[in-house]
């Protein structure tokens, strides 16, 4: 199968591409983030997707357009929604879109790497883009590989971050009760 996978940085996409690849699926690597935020934070999770695709051979398609307003914009105007869940919609409608259109037989993304994610809401929000542009998402639950696939990414000297993206989870990263209950999981990893 065709797939396009969003990627959301380059760690989280190693053990996705891995798994997917083994199956015999030919991927092509698709960055498209426009809820990380600041600036900085984009262009380092950018170069490091770029670097490693590149490495790697892996086939990329990449939306280099940093949009704060746009994120700002949507998550004030769908504001019923939990923060995560716009984001998630925008991402992943934006990939099956492309998906649609450049003829992929589907589309999955590397959100469902990380334990911090929440993965009815990447269902959810993949199932429906899927539906709206006609393509498959392919759902996997990656979480057992995320810390294998972050030892693997400092070994390769990958940049790796220290929030999700968007700028609220790089506010709530120092709350202390935040920080409390990331330790509690990762403890239990």
């Amino acid at each position: 199968m065709r797939l396009l996978l969003h990627t959301c940085c380059a760690p989280c996409l190693l053990a996705p591409y891995a798994s997917l690849i083994s199956k015999r699926h030919k991927i092509t690597g698709f960055f498209y983030n426009p809820n990380i935020m600041p600036y900085r934070e984009f262009r380092r999770r950018l170069t490091a997707f770029k670097q490693y695709a590149e490495k790697e051979g892996i086939p990329a398609n990449i939306d280099e357009n940093y949009s704060l307003e746009f994120m700002l914009k949507n998550y004030l105007e769908r504001g019923n929604l939990p923060r995560c869940r716009v984001c998630y919609d925008i991402r992943l409608r934006e990939t099956a879109r492309i998906a649609s259109e450049k003829g992929f037989d589907g589309f999955s993304t590397t959100l469902t790497v990380s334990p911090f994610q929440d993965h009815e809401l990447i269902k959810q929000a993949g199932e429906q883009a899927a539906e709206k542009y006609h393509v498959k998402f392919l759902y996997q639950d990656w979480r057992p590989e995320f810390r294998p696939s972050h030892e693997k990414a400092k070994k390769l000297g990958l940049y790796l971050q220290g929030y999700c993206g968007c700028i609220f989870s790089e506010e709530e990263r120092y709350r202390p009760s935040t920080r409390k209950r990331l330790a509690k999981t990762k403890r239990e990893q």
